[in-house]
């Protein structure tokens, strides 16, 4: 029986029948990594669900950033709607991170704000994968960041059974034990309420009440029921309670982690008194009594995961347990050099990196980031140097934890294509969809004393006519903002989005853009990759001639591909020369724009624009959406 049931309107065509029948081999081969070399709006998403329907392995999807992933999530979820499809993100709308600056002598503090739905999603991954194989996961890069030790969580949840002996107090103990807080009002996500035999859960990871009844000290009956109302919706014979914490340890963990935290302070406060360093020991000193205080009182503490090398028992620089260790392995048999055979545990699901030109090298340089930042805090006292394991996975490491990958771009890099035992190419777009044309246009044109803010209003103009839309890509965040104000008061319905734009503020704001709610959105480098508006007939693209990360060849290609899904596509360059990253941009577009020509002329086919519906990327609960 197939794991995973594909569901679509569409049969696959133009090169997807080609390049799912390859990369469905190539996975079959065991081959290690494959590209999958695909222009905007081919349906690269379509040819990945289609290999994914041929194999029973659970599947990670990593995108470079969350609005794509919030894509993506919504794509797999319509394909395989039976299955356990996720999302996992960082769970911050805003996030400083703890930082020293040695030259001003300033701390600052770790600062957060936690979103309660996409924390909620990320438990609702890990448990999925705890139960079931038929598993999606679609995460950002943060997936490789330090998660917490996958069998402690495991092993700490709470597996309960009509029938099961427990008794009331011992379930109030379990459940405290895992973090979850008592309360005798309104039930929140990671609280339970007692009244009398009956108690009352409600999951880290659903919005839906477990009422557990006891008698004899026996289960006598487990339930959902209905948050408001409070009647049963459904009886169960078993359930299973996760902890509401990704980071859990025992208490005998706990406490052999206090022994090793004070002899690792003990060796740190030494050094610093040999080195006359009083205010380090001292600064040191105080903080981590005080942790290990809360530790030992609570089993938690403010920045916990700075010591999740003690709690979960690893050797200094260990990798951390991230997303993928909660992912299955599975033995396998290999061959050493020397000709013995020898079993190890290899990762057992598929991974698909979404954009990997620029997902490989954010993963690649995230742990350097976040290791001098704390070498830093390390040095002047404000952590001990056992905080550096709690870090991203090296790159060497991340290809440790992933077995076969397929890596999907319209720009694949080098690093892709030289690793690849095969590049499959998907040039044909389904709808017959050539590439956009490209018209290069001055910055400023001085014969009409015109901007090119000036000339892309016209066109803008135009656009909102038709009941079209357009995007305007900028150089700068100040700029996307200042643009949108002028725009707006020029009377042009337009919004911006950006960098410090919110998880699910990005994603209310593409689809209030799909449905009209306004003709232009401004942007700066979140309107590149992936993003799937088919109603964007105009990609203005300002100041091009100004090379750089944001002008290159790549990016050039990815942001003109934003106006690839309509048939009434095109795209300005606004630009006073002519660079190479231009040149080699747009010769690309042209010998694309040839193949898919001959193509459509070979078949007898006219392009037609690509309908999708319009949907919320992420259904959430309103109670938890973050203002």
């Amino acid at each position: 029986m197939q794991l995973f049931k594909l569901y679509s309107k569409y049969e696959p065509t133009g090169d997807q029948p080609k390049a799912i029948e390859q990369l469905t081999e190539g996975v079959k081969k065991k081959e290690r990594f494959q590209t999958l070399l695909g222009v905007t709006g081919s349906g690269k998403t379509f040819t990945m669900a289609n290999v994914i329907a041929n194999f029973d392995m659970p599947v990670l999807v990593i995108a470079p950033n969350k609005t794509l992933a919030a894509q993506l999530y919504r794509e797999y979820k319509n394909f395989f709607p039976e299955n356990s499809v996720n999302y996992f993100v960082s769970y911050y709308d805003y996030y400083q991170p703890e930082a020293y600056m040695p030259t001003s002598d300033t701390y600052i503090e770790k600062e957060a704000m936690i979103n309660e739905e996409i924390d909620r999603l990320r438990h609702q991954a890990t448990s999925a994968l705890s139960i079931r194989r038929d598993v999606i996961v679609v995460a950002s890069v943060s997936c490789i960041y330090n998660l917490g030790l996958p069998s402690n969580y495991y092993e700490s949840a709470i597996h309960l059974e009509t029938g099961q002996p427990i008794t009331r107090g011992d379930f109030i103990r379990q459940l405290v034990k895992i973090q979850f807080k008592r309360t005798s009002g309104m039930l929140h996500r990671g609280e339970f309420r007692v009244r009398g035999d009956i108690f009352e859960i409600q999951p880290i990871s659903d919005n839906i009440n477990y009422r557990i009844e006891i008698e004899s000290q026996k289960i006598k009956e487990i339930s959902i029921i209905d948050p408001l109302t409070r009647n049963i919706t459904e009886n169960l014979s078993e359930a299973i309670i996760f902890p509401p914490k990704h980071f859990i340890s025992s208490q005998p963990q706990i406490i052999n982690a206090i022994k090793e935290i004070k002899k690792e302070l003990k060796e740190r406060l030494e050094y610093f008194n040999k080195k006359g360093l009083y205010l380090e020991a001292e600064r040191l000193e105080r903080r981590t009594n005080y942790d290990t205080e809360m530790l030992k009182t609570l089993g938690f503490c403010h920045g916990i995961e700075n010591y999740s090398r003690h709690l979960s028992g690893k050797l200094a620089g260990e990798p951390p347990d991230t997303l993928l260790s909660y992912f299955p392995t599975k033995t396998q048999t290999v061959r050493t050099r020397h000709g013995q055979l020898q079993t190890k545990k290899v990762p057992d699901f598929l991974t698909i990196i979404d954009e990997s030109h620029i997902a490989i090298p954010q993963i690649r340089g995230m742990y350097e980031g976040d290791h001098s930042r704390k070498e830093v805090l390390i040095q002047y006292g404000w952590r001990l140097p056992s905080a550096l394991d709690n870090r991203p996975l090296k790159f060497s490491e991340f290809e440790e934890r992933i077995n076969q990958a397929v890596f999907t771009s319209a720009t694949p890099a080098d690093w892709e294509l030289e690793n690849s035992s095969r590049v499959v190419e998907q040039i044909i777009r389904p709808t017959g969809l050539i590439d956009p044309p490209i018209e290069v246009r001055p910055v400023f044109d001085k014969k009409k004393n015109r901007s090119q803010v000036d000339d892309v209003i016209d066109e803008i103009k135009e656009i909102v006519n038709k009941k079209e839309r357009a995007i305007i890509n900028t150089l700068t965040k100040k700029m996307a903002e200042d643009l949108t104000d002028y725009l707006i008061k020029e009377g042009i319905k337009a919004n911006f989005m950006h960098s410090d734009t919110k998880t699910l503020e990005r994603t209310q704001i593409l689809t209030d853009f799909r449905t009209g709610k306004f003709n232009v959105l401004v942007g700066v480098n979140l309107l590149r990759e992936g993003l799937d508006l088919p109603e964007v007939t105009l990609v203005a693209i300002f100041d091009v001639d100004r090379e750089g990360f944001l002008r290159n060849e790549t990016s050039l290609i990815q942001t003109m591909g934003r106006a690839a899904r309509n048939v009434e596509g095109k795209v300005i360059l606004y630009a006073d020369k002519i660079t190479g990253s231009m040149k080699r941009a747009m010769t690309e577009v042209e010998r694309r724009r040839k193949i898919q020509t001959e193509y459509n002329k070979k078949h007898n086919i006219t392009p037609k624009s690509i309908k999708k519906n319009i949907e919320e990327l992420i259904q959430i609960d309103r109670d938890f959406e973050v203002d």
